[in-house]
């Protein structure tokens, strides 16, 4: 099973990408986030035409969620808003079961700076993402996205730098440590325990090709799924060329 996470920073700017990364990579599960759509705007005449069908949780310009998989395998028991976490009108969080697998689409909110009102509600909305991981642990489970958190210094291109700043603190990298112990693991880490490569770029000073990134985009898998995980990487080729988001798709496979 293929499952892919990627933040497009726009379905409609991105579409050709994700068209194209559907046609070569093929996954049984495509996890988006920052589409940036409404509802009735989001693509899915252009993804069925390409064999997919979406799962999405679109409210309008910011945020967004979805989904995708092929037509003949649809997303199933769709769910879409994450009780008790904070921002319930924007698209944060849509959970579906594919092939037997419960697979989540999140968001997680920026924070912006840790003097912002962003900030406690970024830690609010991780804590509701525990509580609810833990009612999810008796099936197996993947939980994507951009969480905007680099779990350890290895993911962040100058830690020092970050001191002072959002994605780094004690209290986010604490609080994705509690998601994790409801029965997850980074399934990055899991096949590669200490090779430095990053899922998110600055557009600003040529970052990309100096590679000054961040490793913000997680797959965090079940016990029993991350046994089975097979490869786990970041493809940087959709960070390049025409209009490509910030952001690089991760790819999972599980045997």
């Amino acid at each position: 099973m293929k499952i892919a996470t990627w933040n497009v920073n726009s379905v409609k700017a991105r579409l050709p990408r994700v068209l194209e990364f559907l046609e070569q990579h093929r996954p049984d599960a495509l996890c988006l986030q920052e589409t940036k759509s409404t509802a009735d705007a989001f693509p899915h005449m252009a993804l069925a035409e390409v064999g997919y069908v979406a799962a999405d949780y679109s409210t309008g310009a910011w945020a967004g969620v979805a989904i995708l998989a092929p037509r003949d395998r649809p997303p199933l028991d769709v769910v879409r808003g994450l009780p008790e976490a904070p921002l319930p009108d924007e698209g944060r969080w849509v959970e579906a079961t594919i092939d037997g697998v419960r697979i989540v689409s999140t968001y997680v909110i920026n924070g912006r700076t840790l003097d912002d009102p962003m900030f406690p509600a970024k830690l609010e909305f991780l804590d509701a993402m525990a509580e609810r991981v833990g009612q999810l642990s008796d099936h197996p489970l993947v939980v994507t996205g951009d969480f905007n958190i680099a779990p350890a210094d290895i993911d962040v291109y100058n830690p020092a730098g970050f001191v002072g700043s959002t994605h780094v603190t004690p209290e986010e990298r604490g609080r994705l440590a509690a998601i994790e112990a409801r029965g997850l693991q980074d399934a990055f880490r899991r096949v590669q325990p200490e090779t430095v490569r990053y899922t998110w770029w600055d557009y600003r000073a040529g970052n990309f090709h100096k590679n000054l990134g961040l490793r913000i985009d997680l797959a965090l898998v079940s016990h029993d799924l991350a046994e089975r995980v097979h490869a786990c990487d970041i493809d940087r080729e959709f960070r390049k060329g025409p209009k490509p988001s910030d952001h690089a798709p991760l790819i999972l496979e599980i045997d």
